[in-house]
């Protein structure tokens, strides 16, 4: 069912200014039910004994419900009856009789009024006959014959109903998921790519093992031209196969000639024929310009999630791991990379040669398997038994040392941790130049967008902490995710969510000098934003659509995933509880797939306390949200009450289970230090504690390692704010980060009013740590650009003061050159970014400054790494200097600086030029279409550029889910961007009328819900707050 409203296209179709005008406009004070289901709730049927009549003049007004003019007891009977549905009363008057009952006659004045007994028996006698004629009408002929009705067949059941092929006949399986009745055990991959003319052909052999009775063989293959497949079983003779394709599902199928049976071997060879991908997905060209300008073009691959099959037919789900043989045809000048070492090169016909691979010595999902054509430089180095190499197109071999000495340093962090040792020979880590994830954990092959793997010799601090957790990240995934997969996409949470909690331990060790913790504890952050959304989903969820899939990929189970991984390791007992888990779960699954709950029980096994880890978690990952825990402090009496945290209640999907929730708390006594922290485990509605003496706060969360919020009731926040206010170190910089989040959370929830953010955020002038400023800031911004584009312009000055009043010293105190600190970088660049787009005058005044000795210069004065982007943005406002800043761009080759450079030109307020970056991007000649999600989120954070993004996005949408897939991450991240900052009922009509027409072409996306719940909820903020704003400022 559609969840949207066709209909609703009463505002969407204004032009703009006509909308802009509409957006203040009063509501009459009608309901529609037909226009938004999710504004009316749905209620339990009413028994019949607590109906209670209504006066007519109490109704409401339905629109839509009839068009003429009808006296009030017909309008009841009329109106009840369109809205209940009911048949009978949805006929034309142009077949009423004139003596019809149901045609309104005049009642005769002299005619006496019936008694009350005479009304009661005529009404049951009419209920009787009623009764009888409906049984009558109903029941079958046969239920008055001799022989009666023949009795329904029970053991029959009922036949599926199959699709239909692309030839037209019935395609033989149902399901999206594939049968498990077959199993890959080899694939032999052979493959030619032209890139010249941008194809390919392949053959590939398939061994088989059949472990159910079966005929049918079902597996993938999309956009594939098989000109030839053959099916042999054991030593038999192999014969030529028809195959029939469901393109929807990306299904093939055959029926063998006689039944298979368990244990039988057979092996299915496919040839084929097809088209290098002009997406970022499959097998896929890219190019890039050399030293010389010459254009190099390449081919290279992304399966994950659901593109192996656009390669090579295949099994291509999780579960089906199996070993892999790949041998690939290329010209003499160029080279190829694969999963494995390369066996051996053969000369063939026509100055070709082919490479041959080792075959694999390890089971894997066809997801991980990876290939690339190329002319890639090399840097290597051992580690153990591993050769490690870093790998970039010639030009940017210089840029590879730090990744290949990061890798080399995790992987034997690794190797130790896990205490089983990478179990390849090689490890290729690939910079790729037109690459639209940030990286993939391919086995032995992993790729990478060049600004994630190449960092410049002069390159900042914050670029190497984005290099090396990347390659943390992916590292981590050699064992969870490809030594260990998860079953299927309903767990991703166990590969992505693993990968990043580790990528934060991982650094927190080998290189603490990168200060990864601030940037852990703001991802934390932003998932509990994320999850406190009706529309988001629990951690571990149902997946049945290639759609549901791509939408995993998202915070819940990367970022939230980690946090509960936190939550636990900080609630096990000991240091070393957690770590003895995962290396119990690695080595009794190595090779094998799992779901969540083999996760908990690997860690049961280990618990020193025989404490039930599934019982303890499993409310973590099978329902979404988190819980909201409020504080009663009375004496040494503490009351802790949980309930869902969910910022949307209408038409809320509420669960009734609740959270077994480790709560730490530190008090007044002892408040930073890690032996201050007190744990009380919450697995009921309401828990109470009494505590030794005494105290006159708490703060619950130590050092935000929890994934909940808290609320501390008024004395409570008052008791914080004031100590604060005496002494900022009283808490931890995490925990007064977390205060802040917390605050700015329960305000958009209603539960705090915004005078009391206010007045937490007075402590802010005696701050100066980075994760308090920086949560403060975006909290504050966010709030900005909402009044900004709701033209709240005497709002706008207001807010603008008070953020220059309360961080106006701090920002005065900041350097413009190196600065060596990874978290005093983090600081310094988010405070001269807000200062410059407030338009602070000094900020501007050194940011052009910097910018003319750049260009001055010719490039020999540097800009800090971290300057850079608040540099190009001022610089930017200029006409001139926008030109100037295209022209570096395009003789740029050090790629973090030309995504700088991008947000720069994207932040400009001339439309002509936002235009043209649009669409730019979009093409992809100039500026790389991998970067038009940052292009588009970019434009979309200035007042100029919003109301173009927007046109531009529902304009193009057809070339944008041709470029990213319906559900992905970049199109997740386009539909967040430009529809974050709406805020009145005119942008919320036209959000939900343009998705609504897309039908199967995106109307069903979450991220899609996720917008529309984000626009109601802006809009509620707004509306609850903007008095107090004018108030307070």
């Amino acid at each position: 069912m559609d969840p949207f409203d066709n209909n609703s296209t009463d505002r969407a179709n204004l032009p703009r200014n006509m909308i802009e005008n509409s957006m203040f406009e009063e509501e009459p004070d009608v309901m529609d039910l037909a226009k938004d289901s999710a504004a009316f709730p749905t209620f339990p049927t009413l028994d019949p004994d607590e109906v209670v009549f209504e006066p007519s003049s109490s109704r409401l007004l339905v629109r839509g419900l009839g068009e003429h003019d009808i006296d009030e007891d017909e309008e009841d009977c009329e109106s009840s009856a369109r809205l209940l549905g009911m048949s009978f009363m949805n006929r034309s008057s142009a077949h009423r009789s004139s003596s019809s009952p149901y045609t309104r006659q005049s009642p005769p004045r002299s005619c006496s009024r019936p008694s009350a007994r005479t009304m009661v028996v005529c009404v049951l006698l009419l209920v009787i006959v009623a009764s009888m004629t409906m049984v009558l009408y109903f029941l079958p002929g046969c239920t008055f014959t001799k022989a009666g009705c023949p009795k329904p067949n029970k053991a029959a059941p009922l036949e599926p109903v199959y699709p239909v092929s692309t030839n037209g006949e019935p395609f033989p399986w149902a399901q999206f998921r594939l049968p498990f009745s077959i199993h890959p055990v080899s694939y032999d991959i052979t493959l030619n790519p032209d890139l010249d003319n941008m194809t390919f052909t392949g053959c590939t052999v398939i061994t088989l093992s059949v472990h159910h009775n079966t005929s049918l063989i079902v597996f993938h293959g999309a956009n594939l031209n098989i000109t030839k497949a053959s099916f042999k079983v054991g030593d038999g003779e192999a014969h030529d196969v028809t195959l029939l394709e469901y393109k929807p599902r990306q299904q093939l199928a055959f029926k063998s000639a006689a039944e298979l049976k368990p244990g039988q071997l057979c092996v299915l060879t496919l040839d084929y024929s097809a088209s290098l991908s002009h997406t970022y997905d499959g097998f896929y060209n890219s190019s890039y310009t050399d030293k010389d300008g010459n254009k190099r073009v390449l081919a290279a691959t992304q399966f994950e999630p659901l593109s192996a099959r656009k390669a090579f037919p295949c099994f291509d789900e999780p579960a089906f791991k199996a070993t892999f043989l790949i041998k690939i045809n290329r010209k003499a000048n160029y080279m190829t990379l694969s999963n494995m070492p390369k066996a051996k090169s053969t000369p063939l016909s026509g100055g070709f040669v082919q490479d041959e691979f080792e075959k694999t010595s390890v089971n894997m999902s066809t997801y991980l398997v990876a290939f690339i054509v190329a002319n890639f430089s090399p840097v290597s180095k051992n580690v153990s038994k591993t050769k490690v190499s870093v790998y970039s197109v010639p030009e940017k071999e210089q840029h590879t040392g730090y990744a290949l000495e990061t890798a080399a340093k995790l992987l034997e962090f690794y190797n130790n941790f896990f205490e089983i040792d990478y179990p390849l020979k090689k490890l290729d880590l690939v910079a790729i130049p037109d690459f639209l994830a940030g990286a993939m954990e391919n086995w032995g092959l992993i790729t990478f967008r060049e600004t994630t793997l190449l960092v410049g010799k002069q390159s900042s601090p914050l670029e190497k902490q984005v290099v090396a957790s990347v390659i943390a990240h992916e590292l981590a995934h050699q064992w969870f995710g490809n030594l260990v997969t998860m079953r299927w996409w309903n767990d991703l949470w166990l590969n992505e969510g693993f990968a990043t909690y580790m990528q934060y331990t991982s650094l927190q060790t080998v290189y603490p000098q990168l200060d990864i913790g601030n940037l852990f504890l703001a991802v934390r952050f932003r998932a509990l934003d994320k999850d406190a959304l009706n529309s988001s989903h629990a951690v571990s969820t149902e997946v049945n659509a290639a759609e549901q899939v791509e939408e995993m990929f998202d915070s819940v189970s990367y970022e939230k995933g980690a946090s509960i991984l936190l939550m636990l390791n900080a609630s096990l007992p000991g240091d070393q509880q957690f770590k003895k888990g995962i290396i119990q779960y690695l080595n009794q699954f190595r090779g094998l797939n799992t779901d969540t709950n083999d996760l908990w029980n690997s860690l049961t096994q280990v618990s020193m306390l025989n404490q039930n880890v599934s019982e303890m978690m499993s409310s973590w990952t099978s329902q979404k949200g988190f819980p909201l825990v409020t504080v009663s402090l009375k004496g040494d009496q503490v009351t802790f009450t949980q309930e869902h945290f969910l910022l949307t209640s209408d038409n809320a999907t509420h669960t009734s289970t609740l959270w077994n929730i480790p709560l730490t708390y530190v008090n007044d006594s002892c408040s930073s230090a890690p032996e201050c922290r007190q744990v009380f485990t919450l697995k009921t509605k309401t828990g109470t504690l009494k505590l030794p003496g005494s105290v006159k706060w708490l703060k619950l969360n130590y050092r935000n390692t929890g994934f909940y919020v808290v609320h501390y009731g008024d004395e409570g926040w008052a008791a914080l704010r004031e100590a604060l206010s005496n002494n900022v170190g009283v808490l931890t910089s995490d925990d007064r980060a977390s205060l802040i989040h917390n605050i700015f959370a329960l305000s958009r929830l209603g539960r705090v009013s915004f005078h009391q953010v206010l007045n937490l955020l007075y402590y802010m002038s005696n701050e100066t740590e980075t994760s308090p400023v920086m949560e403060a800031l975006l909290q504050l911004q966010n709030i900005y650009r909402l009044l900004d584009k709701r033209q709240e312009g005497g709002l706008v000055v207001r807010m603008k003061n008070y953020i220059l009043r309360q961080f106006g010293s701090l920002m005065d105190n900041q350097t413009w050159g190196d600065e060596n600190s990874v978290s005093k970088q983090e600081l310094r660049s988010a405070l001269l970014e807000t200062a410059c787009r407030l338009k602070e005058e000094n900020c501007i005044k050194r940011a052009k400054a910097l910018f003319k000795q750049h260009v001055e210069s010719n490039g020999t004065i540097r800009i800090p790494g971290d300057l850079q982007r608040v540099v190009f943005t001022v610089a930017a406002q200029s006409d001139e200097d926008w030109v100037t800043l295209l022209n570096m761009y395009a003789n740029t080759t050090y790629d973090a600086e030309k995504r700088k450079m991008i947000r720069g030109l994207a932040s400009t307020q001339n439309t002509r030029q936002l235009v043209w970056i649009l669409k730019t991007a979009l093409n992809g000649d100039i500026i790389q279409t991998q970067e038009l999600p940052l292009v588009i989120s970019t434009v979309c954070n200035n007042f100029a550029g919003y109301l173009f993004a927007w046109d531009f996005i529902r304009e193009n949408w057809d070339r944008l889910i041709e470029k990213f897939p319906v559900g992905s991450y970049a199109l997740q991240t386009i539909i967040k961007s430009s529809t974050s900052q709406f805020s009145t009922p005119a942008h919320l009509d036209q959000v939900q009328c343009f998705f609504s027409s897309l039908k199967e072409r995106g109307s069903q996306m979450r991220s899609v819900q996720e917008a529309l719940e984000t626009i109601r909820l802006n809009q509620r903020w707004m509306d609850q707050n903007l008095s107090t704003l004018r108030k307070w400022l």
